[in-house]
């Protein structure tokens, strides 16, 4: 492990504070990079995510997939952490802060929404960022693109009924073109770009020496993924310097309940994954998939719902601000914690 990434938790660190600070000293700059979004996906942040996921997805190898099928605890895993855990503990958690232990600090609606927010990140789960996460613990890129897939296909169907649940509102809209631009930036494109990458350098050699021209592509592009990452720090966090410095109660108070819900999940799917005696390379991949949210989705239904300076959209706002740094520590915890899984 390089300098660079034996301090990454530091340069994290620096980058939410440049990014508060960038974001309050420049708040024009970033409200021209807000504005270059379609369907809540901001283009900016996707070319950096696209960035980070390319590496990874030029490691698949397309042959192998069909063997994933084979090993189905980790799909199991994740399956069971995102559809029937984590919406009802996130609407659990939020009940239990905003109508209990934070009752006396915000005014009934404003709880009301603020649960509906956490509730809308718990009922969707990651789709972009997960391959990242993947990419860090050194997770099975094969298993982790049909992990993520099978994922995508159930939000389809069961995102509105789930949601409209746990919300008690009976016209949930999906918004689709949030749903599909996010699935064909996230996965379509870069595995796209990946597959033609990997043939490519597979036919110039013989496929060992393939092999290795794919590791040294990977490795090169790796300084390239963790600009990416710290971008994407500095830019969510500028974004959002305004709501952090006009409301840094609110803030902390739904981070808490949230942080939480993240860790404890990731608590509850890594346990069981050593439980199942899964693999490492899957283990950690299962556990990220389950612990992180598809934060566009999530805010593009709060808007929609509630508006756009709702307490709903306010919470999943903060999701986004919390998953990140959040994750890169269980992704430090994960890979410091390789053993246990040999």
């Amino acid at each position: 492990m390089g300098f660079f990434e034996r301090y990454l938790s530091v340069w994290v660190g620096l980058c939410i504070i440049a990014g508060v600070g960038l974001g309050s000293a420049m708040p024009s700059v970033f409200e021209s990079i807000a504005a270059l979004e379609y369907a809540h996906v901001n283009l900016v942040v996707a070319v950096l995510i696209w960035l980070m996921i390319y590496p990874m997805m030029v490691q698949i190898d397309f042959g192998s997939i069909k063997d994933v099928g084979k090993k189905p605890k980790g799909l199991v895993l994740t399956l069971v952490v995102n559809w029937l855990i984590k919406p009802f503990s996130m609407a659990l958690l939020g009940w239990l802060f905003f109508k209990g232990i934070f009752a006396d600090w915000v005014d009934p609606q404003t709880a009301t929404e603020y649960i509906a927010g956490m509730i809308l990140l718990g009922v969707a789960p990651c789709t972009a960022m997960v391959f990242v996460w993947s990419h860090l613990t050194k997770g099975d890129a094969n298993y982790t693109l049909v992990q993520v897939s099978i994922n995508d296909l159930i939000m389809v169907v069961a995102f509105a009924p789930l949601t409209a649940l746990l919300l008690g509102v009976t016209d949930i809209s999906v918004p689709w073109d949030t749903l599909v631009l996010s699935v064909a930036l996230y996965v379509v494109l870069p595995l796209t770009a990946g597959y033609l990458t990997r043939k490519h350098l597979e036919s110039k050699r013989a496929k060992s020496e393939g092999t290795s021209a794919i590791d040294a592509l990977v490795n090169k592009f790796k300084p390239f993924s963790m600009v990416g990452l710290l971008l994407t720090i500095v830019i969510l966090f500028g974004l959002q310097a305004e709501t952090i410095i006009s409301q840094p109660q609110d803030i902390v108070l739904i981070a808490i309940p949230l942080l939480i819900q993240t860790y404890g999940i990731f608590a509850i799917a890594y346990i069981a994954a050593k439980r199942m005696k899964l693999p490492h390379n899957i283990a950690a991949p299962a556990c990220m998939i389950g612990t992180s949210n598809f934060f566009e989705l999530a805010v593009a239904v709060a808007i929609s719902l509630f508006g756009l300076h709702s307490g709903a959209a306010l919470a999943t706002v903060v999701g986004v601000l919390v998953e990140v740094p959040v994750m890169l520590s269980l992704v430090w915890f994960a890979n410091n914690t390789r053993h246990w899984f040999d």
